[in-house]
């Protein structure tokens, strides 16, 4: 049998590495120690896998979902073998924290060493009529796997104030602290709007990374988004 299809560049990667990016769209990653995925983003495995529902790990984590209403299901991945992730044909691309922290918005996650920490930090100013005002804080020694729509751009934020529509950022410098503003005036609200009403403002000695595409407020890939956490804190009281 001969097709392109059978090329070396579609032929799975032969390597030590745990993490590493099969393609610009897809992840593999070799088990030993355990990682945590967003729920659904499994598109295939090899080897003796395990999937587990991953729980909040504390009250504190556990009333953070369920004010902020933006519920990242989680899953612990074990065993031994080679598991593959993808999320909406999202670009693929490697983040290596080395004893710092990283910003992370729940839709463009996608994996993460299980010996990192997680919290969920919420945006300063936020509202709740605005969306997008809790992220996800990963910090320690370890590999973050994040998914993007489209080539992004990394924007440093030093030099001047950064804005970024919260449907587009993907991740930030943890130490930064981005606030929510309004650009909408009354007169053009009156008007129907310009279609640019919130954003996060980014001013500091840091990154924030953007991708060229806008998530639907009322859509989401394997993450389940802003989706109101209630299975997901359901299932952390009775883990």
């Amino acid at each position: 049998m001969q097709s392109e299809l059978f090329s070396q560049a579609n032929l799975e990667k032969q390597t030590n590495e745990r993490f590493v990016v099969q393609n610009p769209q897809m992840l593999r990653v070799s088990l030993g120690d355990d990682v945590l995925a967003v729920k659904g983003a499994m598109v295939a495995y090899q080897g003796a896998v395990t999937f587990n529902h991953e729980s909040a790990g504390s009250m504190g984590r556990l009333l953070k979902k369920a004010v902020s209403g933006d519920d990242v299901p989680l899953m612990r991945v074990s065993g031994q073998g080679e598991v593959f992730f993808a999320d909406t044909a999202g670009y693929v691309f490697l983040v290596q924290l080395t004893g710092d922290a990283l910003s992370v918005s729940g839709r463009n996650l996608l994996a993460f060493d299980s010996s990192l920490k997680w919290d969920i930090k919420r945006v300063k100013a936020g509202s709740m009529m605005a969306g997008g005002l809790f992220n996800m804080e990963l910090s320690g020694t370890g590999t973050v796997a994040l998914h993007a729509v489209g080539q992004p751009v990394v924007l440093d934020c030093a030099q001047q104030p950064t804005h970024v529509d919260v449907n587009a950022a993907v991740a930030w410098s943890s130490h930064l602290q981005p606030q929510l503003v309004n650009s909408m005036n009354v007169r053009s609200m009156l008007r129907g709007g310009s279609g640019e009403a919130f954003q996060y403002r980014y001013h500091g000695q840091g990154f924030v990374v953007v991708q060229p595409s806008e998530w639907d407020s009322g859509a989401s890939g394997s993450s389940g988004g802003s989706s109101g956490g209630g299975g997901g804190i359901i299932g952390d009281l009775f883990s």
